[in-house]
């Protein structure tokens, strides 16, 4: 609805409310009071006609001047009145209008009646939340461009200079061939798993089990490659720790969080998997020796496709997914995760619940 539109209806019923309670005041004191006054005079020993005479010269002018003046005064309020609500709605109407055809930056002023505020404060927080959304989308869709088209030119110039003859089919180029297409499957598994995630919001199953135990088997899947790469793991955990949680997410989010801090750990560098059984939550935190996460990355480090370095983090094979997956997972089973780095080191944790039994291991 338009200012215009809105300040002409409010005015006129304004108009018209006033008008009938000003019609039947005008109808209550002509005929009332002229009955009463006429009455009155009759008393006085004045003639009825005369009486009425007087009354209609006397307060039929009076009462023409405060009709005008009150309907002048309706309508002058009810105009104001119109324009102050307008006015939000008119600015609302056009940011909304800015919003559907694709300016996500559209805000509008929280002015107005309490109510009309408070629209507006909700509107900017709808298009303030579309626009990330707007730019999560946009990220995704370029940087997964991006991870398909390097392992895809990769191959494309090995098949290409097979089909030429420039190298030769050996055992390396077969197996430098296995390792793009590979990625290219670990890439499609990964956007499978967010996807999945979207569809049906990973559903847990917790059940109460031994954490203790599965930290151990988590490090113990990765103890290879953290000896390639002659990193130390130290284990801080008690013996007997339980917690509440899905076995297979847990077991993914561990997986996810140890292969991120091998791949950003240098040689002879060091991890630390511990768990604080200090209460309910319990918090679980991985911390690892290397660069560090710039401050102004730390809050997005959890979003899909996001990369503190691109370059440095593509070389190291990361494609940004692993830490969005580990998000997912813990949040599904009602934990939070959270990223620190300061002074070299860089710690990530996840909270799980306390278990609700003392019973068998889940």
């Amino acid at each position: 609805m338009t200012r215009r539109g809105i300040a002409t209806r409010i005015s006129l019923v304004a108009l018209l409310a006033s008008s009938v309670a000003i019609g039947i005041l005008g109808v209550g004191v002509w005929v009332m009071g002229g009955q009463a006054f006429t009455s009155l005079m009759v008393q006085a020993g004045d003639s009825a006609d005369h009486a009425r005479a007087m009354f209609d010269q006397s307060v039929t002018g009076v009462l023409v001047v405060a009709l005008v003046l009150a309907m002048v005064a309706s309508v002058t309020l009810s105009v104001i009145l119109a324009r102050r609500l307008a006015r939000p709605l008119e600015h609302i109407g056009d940011a909304a209008e800015r919003v559907a055809a694709g300016d996500y930056r559209a805000r509008v002023p929280a002015e107005g009646p309490t109510e009309l505020a408070s629209l507006g404060r909700s509107f900017n927080r709808m298009a303030e939340s579309l626009e990330d959304q707007q730019r999560l989308r946009s990220d995704l869709v370029a940087n997964a461009a991006h991870e398909l088209r390097t392992p895809l030119t990769n191959l494309e110039g090995y098949l290409e200079a097979l089909r030429d003859g420039v190298i030769q089919a050996d055992r390396a180029t077969y197996e430098s061939l296995l390792e793009e297409a590979e990625r290219l499957v670990r890439l499609a598994r990964s956007l499978d798993d967010l996807a999945e995630g979207d569809r049906a919001a990973r559903p847990a199953h917790p059940v109460d089990l031994d954490l203790g135990a599965v930290l151990s088997s988590a490090v113990e899947l990765a103890r290879p490659t953290f000896d390639v790469k002659g990193i130390s793991v130290d284990r801080r955990w008690p013996s007997t720790l339980r917690a509440r949680a899905d076995p297979d997410h847990l077991a993914q989010v561990l997986a996810n969080l140890l292969q991120n801090a091998i791949r950003y750990t240098p040689s002879g560098g060091w991890v630390t998997v511990s768990a604080d059984a200090g209460g309910d939550p319990i918090t679980v935190s991985i911390v690892n020796t290397g660069e560090g996460i710039p401050k102004d990355d730390l809050p997005r480090v959890f979003e899909r496709f996001y990369r503190v370095e691109k370059s440095r983090d593509r070389a190291r094979g990361g494609a940004g997914i692993g830490l969005a997956i580990v998000k997912q997972l813990v949040e599904a089973g009602g934990g939070r995760v959270g990223a620190e780095s300061a002074a070299g080191r860089t710690r990530f944790w996840f909270s799980l619940p306390g278990s609700h039994q003392g019973g068998a291991t889940g």
